[in-house]
C-alpha cells in the first residue's frame, strides 16, 4: 500500500541524505527535510537504528547494479522489513500486523462511543 510523500522527512546528517539530489528531490516536491543536529545521533534514535539496519542488511550486502536494481533489492527488504519480520517495539508484531491492529482497535472504539441526542441537553 502505498501513501503518497511525506510532508517531512527527518534524517541524520550521512552523506547519502546531505547530496544536491536528495535537496532537489525534496525541494520539487514540496518535501520539508528536517535533518538533527550534527554529532546527535539521540536526536532521532529511531532514524540512526532503522538507517543502519538498512545499510547493514541490504546496501551492504548487495551489488545495485542499477538504479532499477536498487530499487527491486531495497523493496524487497522493505517488504521483508515491513511484512515479516517482528518488531520489538511493536510487542514482537510486524508493522502490517501492529497497523491492522490499531486500525481494528481505533473503529472498534468509534462504535462504542455513544450518540448524543438533542433531547439530552439543558
Amino acid at each position: 500500500m502505498h501513501r503518497g510523500l511525506p510532508q517531512t522527512v527527518k534524517t541524520d546528517n550521512g552523506s547519502e541524505f546531505i547530496s544536491k539530489a536528495m535537496d532537489k528531490w525534496a525541494y520539487e516536491r514540496g518535501v520539508e527535510l528536517d535533518f538533527s543536529r550534527p554529532g546527535k545521533p539521540t536526536d532521532n534514535a529511531t532514524v540512526e537504528s532503522f538507517n543502519g539496519r538498512l545499510r547493514q542488511e541490504c546496501l551492504n550486502e548487495h551489488w545495485l547494479l542499477s538504479l532499477d536494481d536498487a530499487r527491486a533489492k531495497i523493496e524487497a527488504w522493505r517488504r521483508d522489513y515491513n511484512e515479516n519480520r517482528p518488531h520489538s517495539a511493536l510487542d514482537w508484531s510486524t508493522p502490517t500486523e501492529f497497523a491492522r491492529r490499531s486500525r481494528l482497535q481505533a473503529a472498534a472504539a468509534m462504535s462504542e462511543e455513544p450518540e448524543s441526542s438533542t433531547s439530552e441537553r439543558y
